[in-house]
C-alpha cells in the first residue's frame, strides 16, 4: 500500500499519528506538494478519485480518501491499540465525540487557518470574515471539551482514541495563526500538553 501524504495539511497528519500509535511501518509514504498543485494533476486525480490528501492506494491500484475512512481501515488491520471502540456502546460514544470534534472544532480551525494564513492565499480565496467567525466557533466549542476533560483523561474514552487525535492535530495546525486554547480552560491545556508529549505526535512533523 501507499499513503499519499502532505506534511503541510492537517488531515494526513491524523493518519500518520494513527500509524505511529499502532507502529505501522509497512506502508510507503509518498509526499504530495499541494502548493505545486500535485494533488490536482490528472495522474493524481485518476489515482485518488478526488484532489484530496491523504489517499491510501491498494496493491490493485484502487484507493480510498478521507482521513477517518483510512484510519478506520487501519484499525481493522491493526486492532491494537484500540482507537475506535471495543464494543458497540463504546464505539458509539467515541463516534459521538469524534463527530463533535470534527464539526465543532477541527473544521472551524482548519477554515480559520485557510482563510487567514498568508501562505495559504496561494490555494484559497481568503475571506477574513470566515476566519474570524470560525475562530469564535472553535473557542466556544472548547468550553464543551474542557467540561468533558474535567471528568475524563481523554475526549472519547478513558484512553486515547481517534477523537483525541483529531482534536490535537486540529489545535496544533491552528498554531500557524498563533491560536492557543484559552488559559482558563485548564483541562484542555492539561490534555493538549499530554497529547503533544506522546511520541506519535511527532510522526511526520
Amino acid at each position: 500500500m501507499k499513503l499519499y501524504d502532505s506534511r503541510r495539511a492537517p488531515n494526513p497528519r491524523r493518519v500518520r499519528w494513527v500509524m505511529a500509535e499502532k507502529a505501522i511501518d509497512d506502508i510507503e509514504v509518498v509526499d504530495v506538494d499541494i502548493f505545486k498543485g500535485e494533488h490536482r494533476t490528472p495522474e493524481y486525480r485518476a489515482r485518488a478519485g478526488t484532489p484530496q490528501v491523504p489517499a491510501l492506494e491498494f496493491d490493485d491500484g484502487s484507493a480510498i480518501t478521507e482521513s477517518l475512512a483510512i484510519c478506520r481501515y487501519l484499525e481493522h488491520l491493526h486492532p491494537e491499540p484500540n482507537l475506535f471502540g471495543r464494543d458497540p456502546r463504546e464505539a458509539a460514544e467515541i463516534e459521538m465525540w469524534t463527530r463533535r470534534v470534527e464539526m465543532m472544532l477541527a473544521t472551524p480551525l482548519m477554515l480559520a487557518v485557510r482563510h487567514s494564513h498568508p501562505a495559504l492565499a496561494a490555494i484559497e480565496t481568503q475571506q477574513p470574515v470566515i476566519a474570524e467567525s470560525n475562530l469564535k466557533t472553535a473557542v466556544s466549542a472548547l468550553k464543551l471539551f474542557d467540561r468533558r476533560l474535567a471528568d475524563s483523561p481523554f475526549i472519547g474514552a478513558e484512553r486515547i482514541t481517534i477523537a483525541d487525535i483529531l482534536a490535537a492535530t486540529a489545535i496544533d495546525f491552528a498554531r500557524m495563526v498563533r491560536f492557543r486554547p484559552p488559559e482558563e480552560m485548564v483541562h484542555v491545556g492539561r490534555w493538549y500538553g499530554e497529547m503533544m508529549d506522546r511520541p506519535a505526535a511527532k510522526a511526520g512533523v
